[in-house]
């Protein structure tokens, strides 16, 4: 598998410079663009059901939640240590992986793990938690964007794609606050989190999260999608028409 794989980056850095351009799914994998393949990336961020992913009728419940593929990188290990370290705070872990035996023998009474369960259900969850726990570093992370879309705030960690999606409560300006970012993927910095998360939740609110998810809805992505493309054929066209070679 190595020898594989120095054959397929020595064909991947060679082939690179023939691209005619690069979109990236965030900033944070447009730098990694720029740092391995000196090519600058247009971002185009994916798109979020918003049509689908909406806020509920019923009211908020006392509990966090986690929605998620249950594989290690993603951490809901930390997760599931850090409420359950809380006896008084529920959790609700929805997905299904590798790591759901093993997560089930961490939890304590107050995390429930569902297992997958179908997306009506997912969504009920995302529109009656008190937030969203998001532990991961992520190129983009949109399960984060779909419970803003129901209105949710996010806790998250705050490196990769999260930073891009989420508005902060720190961060000074115009946008309402849709979350808070923990600074290490620890059990002590997600507790930390919870704790400030609960000393400042009328800070957040539901119209804002979803006016933030707004910004992700599938006509934006459509639309610069479809501007991306429209560019650069031009862009090739004129190039034919001046005699380039492909």
């Amino acid at each position: 598998a190595r020898w594989l794989l120095h054959k397929m980056r020595i064909w991947d850095s060679r082939t690179a410079s023939s691209m005619n351009a690069c979109i990236a799914n965030s900033h944070f994998v447009a730098r990694r663009i720029r740092k391995v393949y000196g090519r600058k990336a247009t971002i185009i961020h994916p798109p979020v059901d918003t049509n689908f992913f909406t806020p509920g009728e019923e009211g908020r419940e006392d509990f966090y939640l986690t929605v998620s593929r249950l594989v290690p990188y993603k951490h809901i290990d930390l997760l599931v240590k850090a409420l359950a370290g809380m006896p008084d705070r529920r959790l609700v872990v929805v997905g299904g992986g590798p790591e759901e035996e093993r997560l089930r023998a961490l939890a304590g009474d107050n995390v429930t793990i569902t297992g997958h369960l179908p997306a009506k259900q997912v969504r009920r969850y995302l529109q009656s938690a008190r937030a969203f726990l998001f532990a991961a570093e992520e190129d983009f992370g949109i399960v984060s964007l779909e419970a803003q879309a129901c209105g949710t705030p996010v806790i998250a960690y705050g490196h990769g794609g999260t930073r891009e999606t989420v508005v902060p409560l720190d961060k000074s300006g115009e946008k309402a606050p849709t979350g808070l970012f923990f600074p290490e993927q620890s059990v002590d910095s997600i507790v930390k989190a919870v704790h400030r998360f609960e000393k400042e939740d009328e800070a957040f609110s539901t119209a804002a999260c979803r006016t933030n998810a707004l910004r992700f809805s599938q006509a934006i992505f459509r639309e610069k999608f479809k501007t991306f493309i429209d560019v650069q054929l031009k862009k090739f066209c004129d190039e034919i028409r001046n005699g380039s070679n492909f």
